[in-house]
C-alpha cells in the first residue's frame, strides 16, 4: 500500500522567490519524511478561500509571508503565546481536531540565527527596528526576551510604530517614533522589518545612526546584497546580514510543529549559501 504524502505549502505576494520549498524539501531528506511543500501566490482578498479549501482538501500545514501574517493571525482558531503577543502568524497546523492552530516563529528564527549562528549578543543592545507591520510584530517578544537595553521602532507613519510599542507594554524598554526622528540617535543594532528591499528600496536612514562597527540585519533576502546589506556595509558595520539565515530558522521551527523533528538548521544554511555564492552576503 502506498504511504500518504502529507501536503505543505507557503502562502504570500509575491512569493516567486520564495527559497521555503528547496529548504524544506532539504529538512524531509534529512529527516526522511515523506511530504510535498508548495509556494502559491495568494493575495490578500482571497486568502480566506483559498486557505480553507487547502485544509478541507487535506492540507497539513502553511506558512503565510507578506502580506499575509495578520490575516493567518485572524484566521487562526487557536494561538501559542508567540502568535498572540505578536497578533501576527505565520505558520498555520492543522490539528488532530480538525482545527488550526497559529504560530509564529519568526522571531524564533532571527534571534537564533543573530546569537548562535553569528555571535550577535542582543543582551543590553540598543536595538532599532525599521518597520511597524507584522514583520516587526513577530520578532519584537523574542528579541525583548533577549533583554536589550532599549528598542525603537520606527515607521514611515509615527503614529502606527508609537501604537505597536504601547501594545507590548514595555515603556522603559521599547518605544516608537518616525523615521525623521532618528536624527542624532545611535543604535548597536539595526533590524529592517520594511518591505523596502522586495523592491530594491531603502528605507530613509540618516548618517551615523549605526555605531561603528555595529550589526545590520535584513529580513528580507536575494540572490545578491539587498540594499539595506549594503548599507550596512558602506556605514561601517561589522556585520551586515540578510534574512536567509532567519528564513532557515523559523523554517526548522516550523518543520519541527509540523513533524516533530528537529532538521539541521546550519547545513540547509551553508548549502544555500554557496548555491548563491554570494560576496559580501551573509558576511
Amino acid at each position: 500500500m502506498t504511504p500518504s504524502i502529507d501536503r505543505y505549502a507557503v502562502f504570500g505576494q509575491p512569493i516567486q522567490h520564495s527559497k521555503s520549498p528547496r529548504i524544506h524539501q532539504l529538512f524531509a531528506q534529512q529527516t526522511g519524511q515523506l511530504l510535498t511543500y508548495v509556494a502559491q501566490e495568494v493575495p490578500p482578498e482571497q486568502f480566506i478561500e483559498v486557505t480553507t479549501t487547502f485544509f478541507a482538501e487535506g492540507g497539513k500545514g502553511l506558512n503565510c509571508t507578506v502580506p499575509l501574517k495578520e490575516l493567518a493571525w485572524a484566521y487562526a482558531e487557536h494561538k501559542t503565546e508567540r502568535a498572540q503577543l505578536s497578533k501576527a502568524v505565520n505558520t498555520l497546523v492543522l490539528q488532530a481536531n480538525g482545527s488550526i492552530l497559529g504560530d509564529n516563529t519568526d522571531g524564533y528564527g532571527l534571534v537564533t540565527d543573530l546569537t548562535f549562528n553569528h555571535g550577535v549578543n542582543l543582551h543590553h543592545a540598543n536595538i532599532l527596528i525599521l518597520g511597524a507591520g507584522g514583520a516587526s510584530r513577530g520578532i519584537i517578544a523574542p528579541l525583548l526576551a533577549q533583554n536589550p537595553a532599549a528598542m525603537l521602532i520606527a515607521n514611515r507613519t509615527p503614529e502606527k510604530a508609537v501604537q505597536l510599542a504601547r501594545e507590548f507594554n514595555r515603556p522603559n524598554q521599547l518605544s516608537g517614533c518616525g523615521f525623521a526622528d532618528l536624527a542624532q540617535q545611535h543604535f548597536d543594532i539595526i533590524i529592517n522589518a520594511t518591505s523596502a528591499s522586495l523592491s530594491g528600496q531603502l528605507p530613509p536612514l540618516p548618517a551615523n545612526v549605526l555605531v561603528d562597527q555595529g550589526i545590520c540585519y535584513d529580513l528580507a533576502y536575494a540572490n545578491q546584497a539587498t540594499p539595506f546589506v549594503n548599507w550596512g556595509f558602506a556605514n561601517g558595520a561589522l556585520k551586515s546580514l540578510d534574512g536567509l539565515g532567519m528564513l532557515v530558522e523559523q523554517a526548522a521551527e516550523a518543520f519541527y510543529i509540523w513533524r516533530h523533528q528537529r532538521p539541521n538548521s546550519q547545513a540547509v544554511i551553508a548549502l544555500l549559501n554557496a548555491e548563491r555564492n554570494l560576496c559580501g552576503v551573509g558576511k
